[in-house]
């Protein structure tokens, strides 16, 4: 059967036509890069990026983590993703320094860079996505602590790895909220680092419980770390002697808050925070956003972020939880 030259041009017309069509229905992937897998909060930033993409359609969310929380384990994983060919990546920094070298690669290739929860180094990224300002963040982890023990006692930090940027500036801030005259009875006798690892958060504060008798509180401003310092004194029957506070996920802290370790707890959505982050990489990738200081970016149902000059915006203040409103919210992360 032979076909006419009309006939020809009409088919290969059409084929050009379905590749078009194929090539337009293409979803743009957008990686989101945990710290580290089966990490509540990520799990959670994950929702809130699928919620992100079915909002704005073309999307696809590509998530990848690394098994620990460490700088190596991500920059495989960004490795990985760059040989795929996402068109961006969204990454909460194991280490702000460490990552910057492999993201540059990224960029060079084309794909948009956006840090968010932990930030990377400014060289390293197009934007980053604050959950708050760290200031915020520091004055909220003493005024919980207050709250729980009052203006006076021993207390300790439980972090999550040494290197975390995010960690380390919400402790100086909070050293800053503790030199106030109304925190001036507050006594940190000690940092330690459970590596956003449950076993070794636990161990950590267990240790702590055991170094520090006259202890009165913990803070972790890490979801994981505060779970697992709450469950250490709740097995060490300090419960009414040791609270624990921090930020934590609520589906993770309400049985701690109503066996009375925790009284009170912060933190974001990070639902919310998935969302936002990837409705700002979609903005550098399709255009309809710049990194530019100043520059104001929407971030659909939670409204506009605004950068500064160093390309960081601020998504909002930290909220607490307590026993009259974390049940609710377990349902929901």
């Amino acid at each position: 059967m032979t076909l006419s030259r009309r006939t020809l041009t009409l088919a290969v017309s059409a084929a050009a036509f379905c590749l078009a069509a194929q090539g337009a229905l293409a979803a743009d992937k957008i990686a989101l890069v945990a710290k580290s897998s089966g990490n509540g909060f990520f799990i959670a930033a994950h929702q809130g990026a699928q919620e992100a993409a079915k909002a704005l359609g073309g999307v696809e969310i590509v998530l990848a983590s690394p098994a620990k929380a460490t700088a190596e384990g991500q920059i495989e994983v960004i490795n990985t993703l760059i040989a795929q060919n996402v068109k961006a990546i969204v990454v909460s920094a194991n280490d702000p320094d460490a990552l910057v070298p492999v993201l540059k690669k990224a960029m060079a290739r084309g794909i948009k860079v956006v840090s968010f929860d932990s930030a990377v180094r400014k060289d390293g990224r197009l934007v980053h996505l604050a959950p708050s300002s760290n200031a915020l963040i520091g004055q909220k982890l003493v005024s919980l602590t207050t709250d729980a023990i009052g203006s006076s006692g021993e207390i300790a930090v439980l972090s999550a790895t040494a290197q975390a940027t995010n960690q380390n500036l919400w402790i100086v801030e909070m050293k800053k909220a503790l030199a106030e005259p109304a925190a001036k009875g507050l006594k940190l006798v000690s940092v330690v680092y459970g590596d956003d690892q449950t076993d070794k958060s636990y161990r950590e504060a267990q240790g702590l419980l055991k170094s520090y008798p006259n202890l009165k509180a913990i803070v972790a401003p890490t979801t994981v770390g505060v779970a697992a310092a709450a469950k250490a004194v709740q097995d060490e029957k300090k419960v009414g002697q040791v609270f624990v506070t921090g930020l934590g996920l609520p589906s993770e802290m309400a049985g701690h808050v109503h066996s009375g370790v925790v009284k009170s707890f912060a933190i974001w959505n990070p639902i919310d925070l998935g969302y936002c982050a990837v409705y700002i990489a979609h903005g550098l990738v399709s255009g309809k956003a710049t990194a530019s200081a100043g520059a104001k970016i929407g971030v659909g149902r939670v409204g506009t972020v605004t950068l500064d000059a160093d390309g960081e915006a601020v998504m909002a203040e930290p909220f607490t939880y307590d026993a009259g409103n974390v049940d609710k919210f377990a349902k929901f992360f």
